[in-house]
Order: C-alpha cells, then sequence, then structure tokens
C-alpha cells in the first residue's frame, strides 16, 4: 500500500549479544506491579474505545506500534471475526494511514486507529480484564544502545501486561537480538516461544517491506500467551 524502497542501514549496537542486565531487569518487573498514574490521554481513549469493544462482542487483536495503522488493515482484513486496534503514539504517523485503496478500507468497520500511550493502555486493558486472541508487535523500536534496555518492551516495567494480555503473540524484528531477549523475558516468567525467520510474499507494514528491499532478514518470535 506505500512504496518504500530499499534503503534502510543494518542496526549496529555496542551490546554484544544479550544485554548483561536483562535477567536481572525482567525479574524486578515480574515481582513489583507498574503504578505509574496514567496519561490523561489515553485514559480518555481507552474509555471511549471501550464501549465500542463491549458492544462489538468479538474477539479482540492488538496490533501495537502501528505506525501508519498498514498493518491493522491488513490484519483485520484476514480477521473478519474479531476487532482490532492499532495503536501507535505518534498522531502524526496515525495520520498518514494509507488511503489508496479507500473503497477497500471503507467496506472494513472491524478496526480503530489510536493515538496512545501503550504503558497506559495494555495496563488499562488488563484491569478491565481483557483476553485477546492475537496480539501484533511488528517493528517495535530496538533502542539498541546497551544503556536503552529499558526502553525495550521486554525491559520495560509493563513487560508483564503484555503476558496478562494473552493471546497469540507476533513479534518481528530486524534486530534479531531484540527477539532473542524477547525469547529469554519471556522464558524468565515460564512462557515458551518459538523464533524462526519470518519471509511472506507481502509485507505488512512500511518497515517490512523497507527492510525486506534492503536485503535484511525478519525475525519472528510466536508464544501463545
Amino acid at each position: 500500500m506505500i512504496d518504500i524502497t530499499g534503503d534502510s542501514r543494518v542496526i549496529t549496537s555496542n551490546q554484544q549479544g544479550l544485554n548483561e542486565k536483562l535477567d536481572e531487569v525482567v525479574l524486578k518487573h515480574l515481582q513489583y506491579d507498574f503504578k505509574k498514574p496514567y496519561q490523561t490521554h489515553t485514559l480518555e481513549a481507552f474509555k471511549e474505545v471501550e464501549k465500542w469493544v463491549e458492544q462489538q462482542g468479538k474477539p479482540i487483536i492488538f496490533d501495537s506500534c502501528c505506525g501508519v495503522g498498514e498493518s491493522t488493515f491488513h490484519i483485520a482484513n484476514a480477521h473478519p471475526e474479531a476487532i482490532v486496534l492499532g495503536m501507535d503514539k505518534s498522531a502524526d504517523r496515525l495520520s498518514k494511514h494509507p488511503s489508496d485503496n479507500e473503497q477497500v478500507i471503507q467496506t472494513l468497520d472491524n478496526y480503530r486507529l489510536l493515538q496512545v500511550n501503550l504503558n497506559d493502555f495494555w495496563r488499562l486493558a488488563v484491569e478491565a480484564e481483557w483476553t485477546l486472541s492475537h496480539h501484533y508487535l511488528l517493528y517495535p523500536n530496538p533502542w539498541p544502545k546497551a544503556k536503552h534496555l529499558q526502553r525495550r518492551w521486554h525491559g520495560s516495567a509493563v513487560f508483564p501486561s503484555i503476558i496478562k494480555l494473552g493471546g497469540k503473540l507476533d513479534l518481528r524484528s530486524n534486530w534479531f537480538t531484540y527477539v532473542e531477549e524477547f525469547q529469554r523475558a519471556l522464558s524468565l516468567a515460564n512462557v515458551e516461544s518459538h523464533i524462526d525467520v519470518y519471509r511472506a510474499n507481502q509485507a505488512i507494514t512500511p518497515f517490512e517491506r523497507k527492510y525486506w528491499a534492503s536485503g535484511q532478514q525478519s525475525l519472528r518470535l510466536l508464544s501463545d500467551l
């Protein structure tokens, strides 16, 4: 839906292998609750979409870090039996939601795009006792510097909420270390997962298409939470 040429640089990092503090950080977050106050805009967005979710009464799918929402469209099209929430912190990215296939997009009424803080939205969903059928984390910001471990989702205080939301997790990244660290974090929570190199006939995000066009591979982690 968006044409991007292959000019993506390979991710570099000052860290070799898994972060040396990974186990310590993850175990700490698994032990203690994340109690940071919710941001107003995310709380309001959750309350508004919660009504729609309740009215639909269908399986819930999260497309977290959805960017322009191209993946959200493809996921919603592939899962007509469910509702899909595409979420990103950037209103600017969401405003660029693909419109070159507007006629097809208008036929889909099973997805919504939300500008939210995922640290808050995931916790709110857990509090509301939502259980997901699927959760997509496609090419999240890798934060490759060693000192930024806790900015990666598996190293963040909100990581336990990802597990509590359940569903079939599909994580993809072109930085293999990110996926391998995520698998280690899940194992510390006694959650099994499987990693493989992912390739498909059609890329479903601009980054996925750009990475593949640049000759880079995607590593995918699958887990039934």
